[in-house]
């Protein structure tokens, strides 16, 4: 009997051992920096990640349909505001991290649901070898992508799936003072000229930078990425404001790994991440990150004033109305 009760005790810590040395995880970082992110982690902790890499609105798509039996444990990275959509549908858990106290409490869930990374803004991308085949400068606001010469030359995501596409619109409304049928008759403008609506926010500048669409709107750290990596491409700065992106962080309800996904929460906000992060021309939130390799600055940028809880509450509606008015 002793020796049944000692074999059933050493299967289960054997059990234990095993689920305790993994963690699934949805990201939507850069696939590169996810992998660089990842890999570090497992090598310090022992601990493997299982990761899928989608965008923020696939991410959430997928919370709402396994919410009864969650997949993942984290959700890391992505727009802030869907991580504000994931709290307020019930998909995500409050955890409150040591290393938040380096973070500014404007860029966090004062209940813990979700903490900010870093901030990208929107930007634009032109193809200097397509731009002078086309005969066309590279546009330096929002009002230079309606010009007639750009017909059939932007390419966007779709706000359906994309982040990015989603902070677009909520940029047109801020930049419109909050007059949605304004911001919503610039995009049907806009459309005119766009050529193809992509499912990921990064998919528009690295078709810019094999010269498949002459102009794309992305986030800029991820067009410096591109142009630092020797693509052709001019990198411009709506000069009438642009919108940004808050990068955040979740722990996902019910995951089936919390201790590890803590771990992993934990990790992601410690100096040797917050390093890594800052290294892909992002503009991290941390005190801790290295300021030495922030290419820009808030302050370098027009940014506009964002307001994510509205923006949350109001995504389902936006994204609605543009798919009946815009969509294809």
């Amino acid at each position: 009997m002793r020796r049944l009760l000692f074999t059933l005790v050493i299967l289960g810590i054997a059990i234990l051992g095993f689920t305790a040395n993994y963690v699934n995880v949805y990201t939507s970082f850069d696939e590169l920096l996810a992998k660089e992110l990842f890999q570090q982690f497992e090598e310090e902790t022992g601990i493997k990640v299982n990761w899928v890499r989608l965008s923020t609105g696939e991410v959430l798509a997928r919370l709402e349909a396994e919410k009864d039996n969650p997949q993942a444990s984290l959700f890391a990275g992505g727009v802030g505001v869907y991580h504000v959509e994931a709290k307020m549908k019930g998909f995500t858990a409050p955890y409150k991290s040591s290393y938040s106290q380096f973070i500014d409490p404007k860029f966090k869930d004062p209940d813990g649901y979700w903490i900010g990374l870093y901030v990208g803004p929107l930007a634009f991308a032109t193809n200097e070898k397509r731009a002078k085949e086309l005969g066309i400068t590279p546009p330096e606001s929002w009002a230079d992508l309606l010009k007639p010469e750009y017909k059939g030359f932007i390419r966007m995501a779709n706000p359906s799936t994309s982040g990015t596409a989603y902070n677009v619109i909520t940029t047109m409304i801020n930049i419109y003072n909050g007059d949605e049928e304004k911001a919503f008759e610039y995009l049907k403008k806009l459309d005119v000229n766009v050529n193809m609506y992509t499912k990921s926010g990064a998919a528009p500048g690295k078709d810019c930078a094999i010269g498949e669409t002459p102009i794309a709107i992305g986030y800029l750290h991820d067009l410096i990425k591109l142009q630092k990596e020797g693509a052709p491409i001019i990198i411009t700065i709506p000069k009438d404001g642009t919108g940004y992106e808050i990068a955040a962080m979740s722990l996902i309800k019910g995951g089936k790994e919390p201790v590890e996904a803590k771990k992993l929460y934990d990790w992601i906000l410690n100096e040797k991440a917050q390093g890594i992060i800052a290294s892909w021309y992002v503009i991290p939130l941390s005190s801790l990150a290295p300021q030495d390799k922030v290419v820009y600055k808030p302050e370098d940028i027009n940014l506009i004033e964002q307001n994510l809880l509205w923006e949350a509450q109001n995504m389902e509606r936006l994204i609605d109305k543009w798919n009946k008015e815009i969509g294809r």
